[in-house]
């Protein structure tokens, strides 16, 4: 699957929850380390899912540390590294939908 198909998604949903594309951005950033232009680029380029985990400039030791259910599965016992990724991606996008803090989303506090 293409990113570009799941990226207007997440930020759909963030914004019903009145949150924002910066947002989003922010989370993405903080678990690839890609910035908002590397992320529109991928979006346009069509870059599916795999090569967008696999291509992240810096990926965030800290993301070990998202746990919880998305979905139904428990992100931790996802064993496919790129669907781990996707889930743990789902995971912090809701977070930011349901209003918790960018500190404890990004994982600031622990």
């Amino acid at each position: 699957m293409a990113f570009g198909r799941v990226y207007p998604l997440y930020v759909a949903k963030a914004e019903r929850k009145g949150r924002t594309k910066a947002e989003v951005d922010a989370v993405i950033e903080w678990l690839t380390g890609y910035g908002a232009d590397e992320v529109l680029r991928h979006v346009g380029e069509g870059t599916d899912m795999e090569a967008f985990f696999q291509l992240a400039p810096r990926p965030n030791p800290a993301r070990a540390r998202v746990r919880g259910v998305v979905c139904g599965v428990r992100v931790e016992e996802v064993e496919d590294p790129v669907m781990r990724e996707i889930r743990i991606l789902d995971k912090l996008v809701d977070e930011l939908a349901k209003g918790r803090a960018m500190e404890k989303i990004l994982r600031r506090d622990e």
